[in-house]
C-alpha cells in the first residue's frame, strides 16, 4: 500500500513537471486570427500572450469600427489560443494521472 502512495506521488511530481514543460512550449506556439475583410490581424501564443497587433491603415480613420474590431477579433484569437491550451495541458494532465477510484475527472 505504502508503495503504491510513493508510486503516485512519484507520477504526480513527474506530470506537475511535463504541465510546466508544456506551459513553457506554449508560449512558443503561435495563433493567428484576424478579421474576414483582413484589415486587422492579431497573433498570440497557446498561453494568451498578445504578440502583435496589425492595423490596416483604414482602420484609423473610425475608432468605432476599430474598437469594435479589436474586441472581436481579439476574442476569436483567445478563444482558439484558449482551446489549444486546453488540448495540450489536458493531455498531459490525462496522461499523468494515476488511477484513482472516484478520480476520474480528467478523462
Amino acid at each position: 500500500m505504502f508503495g503504491d502512495i510513493m508510486g503516485m506521488m512519484g507520477k504526480l511530481k513527474e506530470t506537475q513537471q511535463k504541465i510546466e514543460e508544456t506551459k513553457k512550449r506554449l508560449d512558443s506556439v503561435l495563433v493567428d486570427e484576424q478579421s474576414n475583410d483582413g484589415l486587422l490581424k492579431v497573433t498570440l501564443t497557446a498561453n494568451r500572450t498578445v504578440k502583435s497587433i496589425d492595423i490596416d491603415d483604414s482602420l484609423l480613420e473610425d475608432r468605432e469600427q476599430l474598437e469594435d474590431y479589436l474586441v472581436l477579433v481579439m476574442n476569436k484569437a483567445i478563444q482558439k489560443a484558449t482551446a489549444v491550451n486546453d488540448a495540450e495541458l489536458g493531455a498531459v494532465a490525462k496522461d499523468g494521472m494515476p488511477n484513482i477510484p472516484g478520480m476520474d475527472m480528467f478523462k
